[in-house]
């Protein structure tokens, strides 16, 4: 009998699955469930967008791009940034199109990460970055963001996390799960820090275009920072493309070009169909952006009011789709929080501890979901909290 344990590389196999994707697939198996625990827009792709991808296959663009994606795509991608958050990218050698921003993730961390680097990670924060740290044999260490300074991270916090070892930054805003983003200032302050160290910033922009109170500056754009930052972003939230499976990285020659060795061995490239579609996206699409984020924006507000008057504190989330209430006061943990809420009201949310152990105590709900939706889900919530709040 052959034994599966001796075989597995026990370092990848040690590693938690997704602490969303658990309760993802209770739910799709529940009758009737109400769920808020996916990341991913109620949106149907815009037409215009769909249309162009229908378009290149009946045009036969069916072939393999370049490793570094079409260099139509490549450019509209620069145009747009240049356009919209003022930082400016050479299409032939600073962009790279990915498998989702999650694979630009990944490709950045393989290619600058060595055994015993250590890469900081502001938390809560998304759940992939820590194991892809873990799986290029770096150590991933946490720096706790506080609802009280609204899950910022300090430049405090920056320079008290830094050792010589530290060779990235992990820069998730605006942030899944809180919802926290960081202002110009707050970035100016980071980049004082920064400019006289060799460390890299990975900063994960793919909710940048949802923004409510303030508009997403790029750290990228402040003085001193493109060189050592790789922006990484994606068509999934924005244009409502996730199943397009489509993202880039953009930053210095030098790095982007050992990623694209590694996207070539492990990829090649991205499907054809979705980078077409994703020029008409970028060139076309901002009345659709604009359409989307006003829509979160009123169910923005739904959910937090709805929170806040059954009792729960719930910090007014400043990007993205998620709020992140805290549930303490039921005396739950996040997880018994979760699995009772779903077993009692079938509701599903995901526990905060998934995005990291400083997400205890808080639950993450998402609001790319209907208004009748929400409001339905905030009834049963309300009634499971009355029930056990002490």
């Amino acid at each position: 009998m052959i034994s599966y344990d001796n075989i597995l590389n026990q370092h990848v196999a040690a590693i938690p699955p997704s602490g969303i994707r658990k309760f993802f697939d209770i739910v799709a198996e529940r009758k009737d469930a109400i769920s808020l625990g996916v990341g991913e827009p109620d949106f149907v792709t815009p037409w215009h967008i769909r249309d162009a991808g229908i378009y290149s296959l009946e045009k036969g663009h069916t072939y393999y791009t370049s490793n570094s994606g079409l260099s139509e795509l490549r450019q509209a991608v620069s145009n747009y940034l240049a356009r919209r958050f003022h930082v400016e990218y050479d299409p032939q050698g600073e962009v790279l199109i990915t498998v989702g921003g999650s694979e630009a993730i990944d490709l950045l961390i393989r290619t600058i990460v060595a055994p015993g680097d250590e890469v900081l990670v502001p938390e809560p924060s998304f759940v992939c970055y820590s194991p892809c740290v873990t799986l290029a044999g770096g150590i991933s260490v946490p720096v706790v963001t506080k609802a009280e300074d609204e899950f910022r991270l300090t430049a405090d916090q920056l320079r008290a996390a830094i050792t010589p070892k530290t060779k990235l930054l992990v820069f998730p805003f605006p942030n899944n799960p809180t919802g926290g983003i960081m202002r110009k200032k707050d970035l100016e302050e980071i980049a004082e820090i920064l400019r006289d160290t060799d460390i890299i910033v990975l900063s994960d922009e793919i909710y940048g275009e949802l923004t409510y109170d303030a508009e997403h500056v790029s750290i990228a754009s402040i003085p001193g920072m493109k060189e050592r930052t790789i922006l990484v972003s994606g068509f999934s939230k924005a244009y409502a493309m996730t199943g397009w499976r489509l993202g880039y990285a953009c930053g210095p020659t030098p790095l982007i070009k050992v990623m694209t060795k590694v996207h070539q061995y492990a990829i090649m490239c991205t499907p054809t169909v979705s980078q077409y579609a994703a020029i008409e996206a970028l060139n076309h699409g901002d009345k659709d952006i604009a359409m989307m984020r006003e829509e979160y924006n009123h169910r923005r507000r739904l959910m937090v009011d709805g929170f806040r008057k059954m009792g729960l504190s719930c910090f007014e989330p400043h990007g993205a789709f998620y709020t992140f209430p805290c549930i303490q006061s039921t005396g739950f943990s996040s997880t018994t929080f979760a699995e009772r809420l779903l077993d009692e009201e079938n509701v599903a949310v995901v526990p905060g501890n998934a995005f990291g152990a400083s997400g205890e105590g808080y639950i993450r709900c998402s609001y790319a979901y209907s208004i009748g939706t929400i409001t339905e889900a905030l009834k049963r919530i309300g009634r499971f909290v009355e029930k056990h709040s002490k």
